[in-house]
């Protein structure tokens, strides 16, 4: 392989995250404006008035719809179908807004309707319908703790694909596990800190972000492939972070408008919202989205299921499998999986488990020592090749889906084929006993008919 493509294999995907990064970040934050934010304003005249004047000053930064009152204008704030309500009587104007959206948000709207009441010669006063608690003055700390919630979820991913103990059912069971532990320690530092309210019902929140990002992410890796950091990264990095909410929503591109209405950390970030701040107003459509990507997920992994088992029963396989694993996947986290020998001893913490292990030995049951040992996939190429210890064992890991043949050669002995189909969560064995060369017999066999023969002879 030429220097040059083993150059450009190497930074294609550095490449791609580093354009990725330098591109979404700073269009999401280098200059919030308002784009299409929904106001109400109490008083249909009022409207018409405030709706000319916003759109002078913002040309398609608000669309503004009227409402029977100023009452009916502070519960739409309330009800999240409104991220201001304004209402003027005489020389008094009311602006209501809410800092669980974001001080940036807050600030922007004072700003405005102060300039619009004083060219009116009204007096504004600005009420806060939704305010956060203290330690969260910029309305953001949301956003802080669904990051925390969301990036762990994929590095969870990334491990379990090496957990090549584990059957699909064992890594489900394992996120849910994981995603209740990291739900409960995360609200109950949030909590305990001061930085958001006590209401339990985020837990759910919390907990749904980890196992779609995790369940999403174990799916789609056996069809991403050595794409596989490049696509995570991508999601729930460089497009799940310019759209979360630190920078309230409404004040970005409409780019990125669209994504946060569809990607898991900004769903999340919504759904803590309305838990905590708007009595569980706008809470169900988050929940929904976060719902489809783990039944996203869920699904990438049946699918992945159907399809090994099909490549199975069309290779003759007459054993009814339970589950079949996804093949290895690259990630920039961990070291990925690939065909490796291993040492045998007894495992330590941290070290890779052996998918494929077994001892070879002679007919009278001794161990070989220094056999060959190479693992073929079903084409026939060499996917490792190690040698037996003093004690005859092998073993081996990083190894793909399916039929796999092992083939076992020792000079002197008759090579041997294993043909063993490799299953999630099952560390397969293949023992061999060889053979001597010379008449199907151990050397130790014929040592032993020729110290008889000498014997009777001798007698």
């Amino acid at each position: 392989m030429s220097l040059a493509r083993v150059l450009a294999e190497t930074v294609t995907i550095p490449a791609i995250l580093f354009l990725g990064l330098l591109f979404c970040f700073p269009m999401a934050f280098h200059q919030p404006q308002p784009d299409h934010a929904k106001l109400v304003v109490a008083d249909l005249a009022t409207e018409r008035k405030v709706d000319t004047t916003l759109q002078r000053q913002h040309p398609g930064g608000f669309d503004v719809t009227a409402v029977a009152d100023a009452q009916k204008a502070r519960q739409s704030v309330l009800d999240r179908d409104a991220v201001a309500g304004f209402a003027a009587k005489g020389r008094h104007a009311y602006l209501y807004v809410a800092k669980a959206n974001g001080v940036t948000l807050e600030q922007a709207l004072t700003k405005g309707f102060t300039q619009l009441a004083a060219h009116n010669h009204q007096r504004l006063t600005v009420t806060d319908v939704a305010p956060t608690v203290s330690k969260d003055g910029s309305g953001t700390t949301l956003v802080y703790f669904g990051i925390a919630w969301n990036v762990p979820g994929y590095i969870l991913a990334t491990t379990l694909l090496r957990a090549v103990t584990f059957n699909r059912r064992r890594k489900l069971a394992t996120v849910v596990g994981v995603a209740a532990l990291f739900s409960v320690v995360g609200f109950y530092v949030g909590v305990g800190l001061g930085f958001f309210p006590d209401d339990p019902a985020a837990l759910a929140i919390a907990f749904l972000l980890t196992t779609a990002v995790a369940t999403f992410s174990l799916g789609m890796a056996p069809f991403v492939k050595h794409f596989f950091p490049l696509v995570g990264l991508g999601l729930y990095v460089v497009l799940s972070v310019p759209s979360s909410g630190l920078v309230p929503v409404q004040l970005l591109p409409r780019f990125f408008q669209g994504l946060h209405a569809v990607m898991p950390l900004g769903n999340a970030v919504d759904g803590l919202r309305g838990v905590l701040y708007f009595d569980d107003a706008g809470v169900l459509k988050p929940v929904l989205v976060l719902c489809a990507w783990i039944t996203a997920g869920t699904a990438l992994l049946g699918l992945d299921a159907w399809r090994h088992h099909r490549m199975a029963s069309r290779r003759g396989a007459e054993v009814e499998q339970e589950d079949i694993p996804e093949p290895p996947v690259e990630d920039p986290v961990v070291e990925a999986p690939a065909p490796t020998a291993l040492p045998v001893h007894a495992h330590h913490f941290g070290e890779l488990l052996p998918m494929l292990e077994g001892v070879v030995r002679d007919d009278e049951q001794q161990p070989v020592r220094h056999a060959a040992v190479t693992v073929m996939d079903t084409g026939g190429r060499q996917l490792v090749r190690t040698t037996t210890n003093a004690r005859g064992e092998y073993a081996v890991t990083g190894l793909p889906e399916g039929y796999i043949s092992v083939v076992v050669s020792c000079p002197g002995r008759d090579p041997l084929v294993h043909q063993k189909l490799l299953q999630s969560g099952v560390a397969v064995r293949a023992d061999f006993s060889m053979r001597d060369r010379r008449n199907g017999t151990s050397v130790r066999a014929a040592t032993q008919r020729l110290d008889l023969s000498q014997a009777r002879h001798g007698s």
